[in-house]
């Protein structure tokens, strides 16, 4: 047998090529522009499903509460398609122009779907998780934040954050309900529900800052106070209700902003203000959607006829009553901008603010005691003709 000749495993060198054929050789033809690939066209298809879908379920009284999640979905990753293709899109006016359209007819879309949300379409962007939750707005609001542990009588409660910052030229003190990001955040805060202990360290830090004369600005996105064994032997109501008394008489300005969810006694529990600021997108309501309509029709799936039913929308909210301002968000909803949603609540808290700085303690506590008390009166006053008297 002849022996078997042993191949080379290594990497072959490409055979030289004369100088001749080097020269000659043709440059590689450039590929398909974004005009002939048709990516720019399916993106306006795609984009021209997501309007008719978004007017079919105007249109039809069955999916008038439709969710919005799937529609505001569609419309993100049109925009990062989007974004992706202007960089490819450099040298090539035409392209740049239909992106630039397609770009405006988002934005278009993204606008009418924010002013013709739904109730429970409003919760959900409110629950949305990638919407700013309360420390996300102090690390763009207030600098020099100091955080305050502790109720000097239990622990702490990493889901009630307390501390005294800096406002525009101003020392305040800023208590608000965190949630977390992800599994290890959310249980070291609890998924944001505060304890006793939580409510009670709030309380301290109001009456330190009424000691030293500093407003107090509350933000809340809570789904509720904690409702477990150990925080109820603790004394979990009395501690809200100890907390909706003390603020009432604290004697320096008080200003809430819901930024997300506002719960039930939760969220009440630092809310007593002398003003009540929501955020477009946010919701202020005695109990859950899916928890009013498990009681009243015992079926939560019915928890897009209970928000509608229960009117705990911005909007609502400001109309009974409630609350004071409604804080605009960045068009698509806070989740799509940090920066502008955390600038227009800045706004807002300043405007107010100045509005109280110049108010006295009397005038404080007196305007803080009617607001409360003339929340939600379905009644009104008539005149009765003497006529009728006699």
């Amino acid at each position: 047998m002849r022996p078997r000749k042993r191949k080379d495993r290594g990497l072959k060198q490409p055979a030289q090529q004369p100088a001749e054929a080097q020269a000659i050789t043709p440059a590689v033809e450039p590929g398909p522009t974004l005009l002939e690939s048709g990516t720019l066209p399916a993106l306006d298809y795609w984009l021209l499903a997501v309007e008719e879908g978004y007017k079919a379920s105007r249109r039809e009284k069955g999916t008038e509460m439709e969710s919005a999640s799937k529609r505001q979905g569609e419309l993100e990753r049109i925009e990062k398609q989007i974004e992706q293709l202007q960089e490819a899109a450099q040298d090539n006016p035409d392209a740049r122009k239909q992106l630039q359209d397609l770009h405006d007819r988002v934005e278009a879309v993204k606008r009418r779907m924010s002013g013709e949300l739904g109730a429970w379409e409003r919760a959900e962007l409110a629950r949305h998780p990638n919407r700013p939750y309360p420390l996300d707005y102090i690390e763009r609001i207030f600098p020099d934040f100091s955080e305050v542990h502790g109720d000097r009588g239990f622990g702490d409660d990493p889901a009630m954050v307390c501390g005294m910052a800096r406002f525009r030229g101003r020392e305040v003190a800023v208590i608000a309900t965190q949630k977390g990001r992800d599994t290890k955040q959310r249980l070291y805060r609890n998924f944001g529900q505060p304890n006793p202990e939580g409510y009670r360290k709030a309380l301290r830090v109001m009456k330190f800052a009424e000691k030293w004369r500093r407003p107090i600005l509350t933000l809340v996105d809570v789904m509720g106070a904690y409702p477990g064994l150990g925080a109820e032997e603790r004394g979990q109501a009395e501690a809200i209700a100890h907390n909706l008394r003390e603020m009432a008489r604290l004697e320096v300005p008080i200003i809430t902003a819901i930024t997300g969810e506002g719960g039930s006694g939760g969220a009440l529990g630092i809310a007593v203000a002398d003003r009540v600021l929501m955020m477009e997108n946010s919701f202020y309501s005695v109990i859950s959607p899916e928890g009013c309509a498990a009681i009243m029709w015992r079926d939560a799936a019915k928890k897009e006829l209970a928000a509608a039913a229960l009117r705990i929308t911005a909007q609502d909210n400001f109309e009974l009553g409630f609350c004071d301002e409604v804080i605009p968000e960045p068009s698509g909803g806070a989740h799509q901008d940090w920066d502008a949603a955390a600038n227009l609540l800045a706004d807002a808290l300043e405007k107010q603010l100045s509005q109280l700085e110049g108010k006295s303690v009397r005038e404080l506590l007196d305007g803080r005691y009617n607001k409360f008390r003339n929340i939600a009166q379905y009644y009104e006053k008539v005149q009765i003709p003497a006529e009728a008297k006699a």
